[in-house]
Order: structure tokens, then C-alpha cells, then sequence
């Protein structure tokens, strides 16, 4: 079974920048649908940026144009997030899709194996 174990989180003042990291081990995920979801304090989880296994990407509408999803070899995902806010305050998470190459949508239900998360805390 897959594990997925994020890492990057930190604190930073609006405006900064992080890059969180998910590292999958007990299986090649780079073949399959991954991506970034959030929760906030109080708030339902959230998707954030999706990557299907041919490359192509979704982005939630808050985050189109700071946030960039990527892959590096076979298990290996990253999220480089830029401009910063404090409503992008959360803790993050990796997930992914082992029955399908292709996102459809950023809807969790659709993503079966979940990392720990990595607090992201964004200051004014």
C-alpha cells in the first residue's frame, strides 16, 4: 500500500514563498492522478491543484497564478507556492489516484490514499 509523506510546511509573512514536497514509497505513483488539498481551521478540506499522469494540471481559482503543481520522477510531487496569504493558511495535503491517469476534477472523494499533512501558516 502506498505512503505518502509531505514536507515544506512552514510559517511565512504574506507575500513569502514555500515549496511543500510528497514523497511516495511502497509504489509508483507518477502513472496515476495526484494532488494538493487544504484544510483550514474550521473549514472543509479543499482542493487546491491536481496533476493527471500525462502532465496536465487544475488549479482551485484562489490559487491560479501563485500556486504551480509539478512532478519530479516517478514519486516525487511538489507545490510551489508564491504570493502567499494568510487566507492560504492550512494544513496541506498529498493525496492520490491509483485507479485513474487522469484528474477529472479537484473533488476529494475521487483520491483513496492520504498523506499526514504539513501545516502552512501565512502571516499579515
Amino acid at each position: 500500500q502506498v505512503q505518502l509523506a509531505e514536507s515544506g510546511g512552514g510559517s511565512v509573512q504574506a507575500g513569502g514563498s514555500l515549496r511543500l514536497s510528497c514523497v511516495a514509497s511502497r509504489y509508483t505513483v507518477g502513472y496515476f492522478c495526484m494532488g494538493w488539498f487544504r484544510q483550514a481551521p474550521g473549514k472543509e478540506r479543499e482542493g487546491v491543484a491536481t496533476i493527471s499522469a500525462g502532465g496536465t494540471t487544475l488549479y482551485a481559482d484562489s490559487v491560479k497564478g501563485r500556486f504551480t503543481i509539478s512532478r519530479y520522477n516517478t514519486n516525487t510531487l511538489y507545490l510551489q507556492m508564491n504570493s502567499l496569504k494568510p487566507e492560504d493558511t492550512a494544513m496541506y495535503y498529498c493525496a492520490a489516484n491509483l485507479q485513474w491517469r487522469t484528474c477529472r476534477d479537484l473533488q476529494d472523494s475521487d483520491f483513496g490514499y492520504w498523506g499526514q499533512g504539513t501545516q502552512v501558516t501565512v502571516s499579515s
